[in-house]
């Protein structure tokens, strides 16, 4: 990090010294601020000799949605290894402390991302819309779980990150994708007057979930660049499917134009794509007869689309 610095006249690199609170200069050793506060987690080691090594976390680092809520101890864990995430509902339906309560729904958004494997800025997203949703007092009554899920589906959707319904669906502690669906309503007409356009979901297109599903079944450098270009044609085409349908389509297309010795089969791609294998088929139907004009010549060439399967098949 660069800082200006009055002694040397210009930007210089700069060090902190944690242990003092001080902010020092690189090149001449003034400092440049002092007192500074720290507020990422503490480490200490109470191991019995000095030189152990057995860190131990004393505290977490501040989190500007919680307030004085983040001092606050909860226990999650139940004796049958739940989560937690029905304490939440319990606590909220009761009229309980609701600070206690946020701080659940923010663990619960946690363990639905991680699981997701999702970056924390999607989950700092998804803790912000909920957050919002508790201030407006209007979450007590309604499926705390299929909310939370469908704030993780709204933060993915904003961040450019999207995730299918289904996916969300399968780490939403047994909320259904109905369910999720009237809770993503509910609160773009919620916030929608608060939040204005930073609301807005954008709309989703078969490329970006393409990458996604590549890697999930493994395929090379070249079949993911190809898989995308054709995407980028087919849009060219009034297909009427879902951009998720004609992205396992056309995935289950060129796979078969692949020289890998491992086939890609069609349940393959419905497991990695969450895609049923007959929405495939039938998106795959309308795409093949366009097949010539939508896969790249590059790769065409050295292939023969005869290779593809009938869409009777």
């Amino acid at each position: 990090m660069d800082t200006y610095c009055s002694d040397c006249k210009r930007n210089t690199e700069v060090v902190f010294d944690h242990a003092a609170g001080d902010t020092v200069c690189s090149e001449c050793g003034l400092v440049l601020e002092s007192r500074s506060i720290d507020e990422t987690s503490e480490w200490r080691t109470f191991a019995d000799e000095s030189g152990g090594d057995d860190p131990n976390r004393v505290g977490g680092p501040v989190n500007p949605l919680l307030g004085d809520a983040a001092l606050s101890t909860v226990i999650s864990k139940g004796p049958n290894g739940s989560n937690g995430d029905g304490s939440l509902a319990r606590l909220q339906n009761r009229g309980g402390d609701p600070d206690r309560a946020i701080v659940l729904a923010f663990k619960a958004i946690a363990t639905m991302a991680d699981r997701l494997s999702l970056v924390s800025t999607i989950r700092d997203r998804a803790s912000e819309i909920y957050k919002r949703l508790e201030d407006q007092k209007c979450t007590r009554g309604r499926n705390l779980d299929a909310l939370v899920a469908a704030c993780i589906y709204i933060a993915c959707r904003q961040e450019g990150k999207p995730r299918t319904v289904k996916e969300i669906c399968s780490i939403a502690n047994g909320a259904s994708k109905k369910e999720i669906g009237r809770a993503k309503e509910f609160i773009v007409k919620q916030l929608k007057v608060e939040m204005g356009e930073s609301m807005e979901m954008g709309t989703i297109h078969a490329g970006d979930y393409l990458r996604r599903f590549c890697s999930n079944l493994g395929m090379n450098h070249e079949e993911i660049k190809v898989v995308q270009e054709t995407v980028q044609k087919a849009e060219e085409f009034d297909i009427r499917r879902s951009p998720i349908s004609i992205a396992a389509a056309i995935i289950y297309m060129i796979t078969q134009l692949s020289d890998s010795k491992k086939p890609v089969l069609r349940a393959d791609i419905s497991v990695a794509t969450t895609v049923a294998e007959g929405t495939i088929k039938n998106a795959y139907k309308d795409l093949y007869p366009h097949a010539s004009k939508i896969i790249p010549e590059w790769y065409v060439k050295d292939k023969d689309l005869k290779s593809l399967c009938s869409p009777k098949a």
